[in-house]
């Protein structure tokens, strides 16, 4: 009986899963088909989502394409109300009809009798047709759903669905994928923000300023720039909607102008994003708006510093050098720096009626260094042969920026300065030709001044070729008849009357000045390595010219030799060859203000020279306390030399130009000559004590930084003992001056120059040095680069060069560099 119940349990629980898979067949077979029109709808939402769609349609297109897919959905929602749960008859019969089975065995296991057929013979009958009914029952199964989808769908869209479905998701996961958001997303607001947003401010390039970013990190708590006048905002926008706009708020307007897009940027729009960009120079103080749909994007304010005009004045009284040169001291101030500037001349109370042959002078100025705080120059020129000179004028300083704006100084009267002529005659020529020079019309009074000059030759005019040259000259002024011709006999007399004075002397130093004249000029102009190699070896050559014709002149004429300078031979074979060196490597490393300093020099050096062939005063004899002074720079001459030399030798070895043994061998020979250095000023100390001179601390720390030199030579260090030797040049220096003045008090002088009329810097040679009378240059009054500095410099120079030549550097640096080389 148990075994009965048993089996009878566990057929039901086996009918109960069949029953149950069958019922969910069922439900498949019937829902599948109705919920298939929404899965459609969805993919078809999500598709569109995931390829983009949305986010490139307009709001209206996207709105109408979202109400048109909600509608679609709601529709696809309506079969879903035919839907029927199944019964468990259907189930049973869906049993029966696919395990094939007859006579509703099934039904038989639920069902019971009547309550009329209730007696025992009905039971056992019908308990026995149970169980064998339940017999069949031992492998029952159910089917798959038939849901019937191809007969409804016999294109097959639900498949050409799907594969979209799963293309749109493999885009969605690209840069250009959208998601189900953007289709809820307004098209102006994802837009309204750019991808990128560059600003910068160029200011102008004479400025010397490098470009400001404003989009910078550093630049974000900047609440307002400043900015100079003239700079150029540029504003770049790459990724934005394309719809974006800068306008521009002047401090003192109230509407805001617009700025329109100056171009497309090709690069951007090529990778398949929007692009523009926007520039404006700024003029005033404002602000500048980005915007996008009526949004704010960026600001920024800014402060325009306006570009101030030059002011441009004398210093000094303007003086004439010894040789003859107007030197003019004066002072330029400007923002950036002027970019040009001179002196302008014009007649004092010309007469209206007078005809003048040439122009006013023209005499260009030397600007001030860039960084100069004083904006303190000096300009010499030497304008002796124009025809004007001699003459009363107007003098006014001129100046111009790179702005364009133009300063004058105060209106000055002089006499321009002239030659000195001691040959009456030649005098006499020059009088006449300035005369015929500022005026045309006084022809007949300069013919009728030369035919007295002529009057009695033998008396006047010892040299038969000046007279026949005056002669010659004479008869061409009564021939002219044009200015042009009037021109030519003024150059003439010109020429007579230097012939007269000087001889050849004057061809030479015309030569001189030509190469001079022609330097300067290369240099400010930036001329290459071999134009200005080429211009130096043409003043060496005037030079040299120069000099030995001044020398032939001091021999021919024994007094004229004792008015000489005293250092004269030792200038021209001596410092004069090292200035000219020095000149030359300043020229070529770049170095331009130290360059034009030096040039500077050199004509004040050759107008001292002149003046003393014009007889300026001697000096007297060197006494045993000006030996030792002497000594005492030629020294410091030598330290300079030898950390020079040091400096020199630790760079070739850096550069792999020799082997470490070499190195300590060079270095060696220095230590040498640095221990007879340091002798050589324990001797001289112990002279200056002997004639009552005590040395200073200077000398002592001089002594024991030789000391430390020396020991580092000795270990091969050549880096440090270069500074050490720096310690003990700037050492000697000190000790000098302090030895200097107690010599000075010893002799009894103030420092105030000599008597017997001598000029201002007639205690200085010719380089702007103290004379042998009052000791040597200690360094302090003429600031020459060390050969360090100037090997720095051309190490600078070269990779800047070197970085301009790099295809591959970007051209906000390439432009900067430009401006660095234009600044030399």
């Amino acid at each position: 009986m148990a075994n009965g119940t048993d089996g009878t349990t566990g057929l039901l629980t086996r009918l109960s899963h069949t029953r149950a898979a069958v019922r969910a067949t069922v439900v498949i077979e019937r829902l599948w088909p109705l919920v298939l029109p929404v899965l459609i709808v969805l993919s078809l939402f999500l598709s569109l989502s995931w390829l983009g769609i949305f986010k490139l349609l307009p709001d209206w297109a996207r709105v109408i394409l979202i109400i048109a897919l909600a509608l679609a959905a709601f529709a696809s929602l309506y079969p879903l109300r035919f839907f029927r749960k199944p019964s468990v008859a259907e189930i049973d019969r869906r049993i029966e009809r696919v395990n094939l089975l007859d006579h509703a065995p099934l039904l038989t296991q639920t069902d019971t009798l009547s309550s009329a057929s209730q007696d025992s013979f009905a039971q056992a009958l019908w308990q026995e047709h149970q169980k064998r009914m339940a017999k069949r029952l031992g492998r029952l199964s159910g089917d798959m759903p038939r849901t019937r989808v191809p007969e409804r769908d016999p294109w097959g869209v639900r498949a050409a669905a799907a594969l979209l479905l799963v293309i749109a998701f493999a885009f969605s996961l690209g840069p250009q994928g959208g998601t189900p958001a953007d289709a809820f997303r307004s098209h102006s607001s994802a837009n309204s923000v750019a991808a990128r947003i560059d600003a910068w401010v160029t200011p102008p390039a004479y400025t010397g300023r490098a470009p400001l970013f404003l989009t910078a990190d550093t630049s974000a708590e900047i609440p307002v720039f400043n900015v100079p006048a003239g700079s150029e905002l540029a504003v770049r926008v790459a990724g934005g909607s394309g719809e974006e706009t800068l306008s521009w708020l002047a401090a003192n307007d109230a509407e805001a102008m617009d700025i329109t897009a100056s171009k497309d940027v090709s690069a951007a729009q090529a990778a398949g994003t929007l692009a523009r960009q926007f520039g404006t120079t700024l003029v005033a103080d404002g602000m500048v708006t980005l915007q996008a749909d009526g949004d704010d994007l960026r600001r920024w304010a800014f402060t325009v510093t306006p570009d101030r005009a030059p002011v441009i004045r004398l210093t000094d009284e303007p003086r004439r050098a010894v040789n003859g040169a107007l030197e003019l001291s004066y002072e330029i101030e400007d923002d950036y720096g002027a970019t040009q500037a001179m002196a302008m001349f014009k007649q004092s109370e010309a007469d209206p009626a007078a005809r003048a042959l040439y122009d006013a002078p023209e005499m260009p100025l030397t600007l001030p260094r860039r960084g100069d705080d004083k904006h303190s120059a000096r300009t010499s020129r030497d304008l002796t042969e124009h025809a004007w000179a001699g003459s009363q004028v107007e003098m006014k300083l001129w100046a111009k920026d790179a702005a364009g704006q133009e300063a004058e100084s105060e209106t000055l009267t002089l006499n321009l300065p002239e030659r000195s002529f001691a040959n009456p005659l030649a005098r006499a020529l020059v009088e006449q030709r300035r005369i015929l020079a500022l005026d045309a019309n006084r022809k007949p009074h300069v013919l009728a001044l030369m035919d007295a000059i002529t009057l009695r030759p033998e008396e006047t005019i010892p040299e038969l070729a000046h007279y026949l040259g005056i002669v010659a000259a004479m008869t061409r002024l009564r021939m002219a008849t044009s200015d042009d011709e009037l021109r030519d006999v003024a150059d003439y007399l010109w020429t007579m009357a230097l012939t007269i004075e000087d001889g050849a002397l004057s061809a030479a130093e015309r030569r001189l000045r030509q190469a001079q004249e022609a330097l300067k000029q290369a240099i400010e102009n930036g001329a290459s390595d071999e134009e200005l190699q080429q211009l130096m070896t043409e003043l060496r050559e005037a030079m040299r010219d120069f000099m030995r014709e001044l020398a032939e002149r001091a021999l021919e004429n024994p007094n004229l030799s004792q008015q000489m300078p005293g250092n004269a031979q030792q200038l021209s074979q001596s410092d004069l060859e090292r200035m000219m060196d020095e000149l030359e490597n300043l020229a070529r490393s770049g170095a331009q203000d130290q360059a034009m300093a030096m040039l500077q020099q050199l004509q004040e050096m050759m107008n001292n020279l002149q003046a003393g062939n014009q007889g300026q005063q001697g000096q007297g004899q060197q006494n045993e306390m000006h030996q030792q002074m002497n000594k005492l720079g030629e020294m410091m001459q030598r330290q300079q030399e030898l950390m020079n030399e040091t400096f020199r030798q630790q760079q070739q070895r850096q550069q792999g130009q020799m082997s470490p043994e070499e190195l300590t061998e060079a270095l060696r020979e220095l230590q040498q000559q640095q221990g007879e250095l340091q002798q050589q000023l324990q001797e001289l100390g112990q002279a200056l004590e002997g004639m009552g001179l005590q040395p200073g601390e200077g000398f002592g720390d001089a002594g024991e930084a030789m000391g430390r030199a020396e020991g580092s030579l000795g270990q091969g260090q050549g880096e440090r003992a270069v500074g050490e030797q720096g310690q003990a040049l700037e050492a000697l220096r000190r000790g000098a001056q302090d030895m200097m003045q107690q010599m000075m008090e010893a002799m009894g002088e103030d420092g105030q120059g000599e008597q017997g009329g001598r000029q201002q810097n007639a205690d200085r040679d010719p380089l702007g040095r103290p004379r042998a009378t009052t000791g040597p240059d200690f360094g302090n009054s003429v600031r020459v680069p060390d050969e360090i500095d100037v090997q720095r410099a051309r190490e600078i120079l070269e990779e800047i060069r070197r970085r301009l030549g790099n295809a591959l550097s970007p051209e906000l640096e390439r432009n900067y560099l430009e401006r660095l080389l234009e600044m030399r």
